[in-house]
């Protein structure tokens, strides 16, 4: 492989942790929004089961972030094991 493919690879790396660290910080915001309705509107039912809402909403983004990163990584793994493979036989 020559330097423009590893800087390729680097280069999707890079952007699959970017994308993880999006949903971390949407599911602090997620939080954040869900906390302060608790605490600030709790004598609202309505308020309190939005808050509840957007806690669970938070949870699930970090999951989904955290689910996604794992599976894309393993898939930029692979990929990449090929394409030296391929050198490699190629070289031979």
């Amino acid at each position: 492989m020559i330097l423009r493919d590893h800087l390729a690879y680097d280069r999707t790396v890079l952007a699959n942790e970017r994308t993880l660290l999006s949903y971390l910080r949407t599911s602090i915001a997620l939080f954040a929004a869900g906390g302060t309705l608790l605490k600030l509107l709790s004598e609202e039912p309505l308020m309190v089961k939005l808050g509840i809402a957007l806690l669970f909403l938070g949870l699930v983004a970090v999951v989904v972030g955290f689910v996604r990163f794992i599976q894309v990584k393993k898939r930029i793994g692979v990929a990449y094991d090929k394409l030296e493979e391929l050198e490699e036989d190629l070289d031979d």
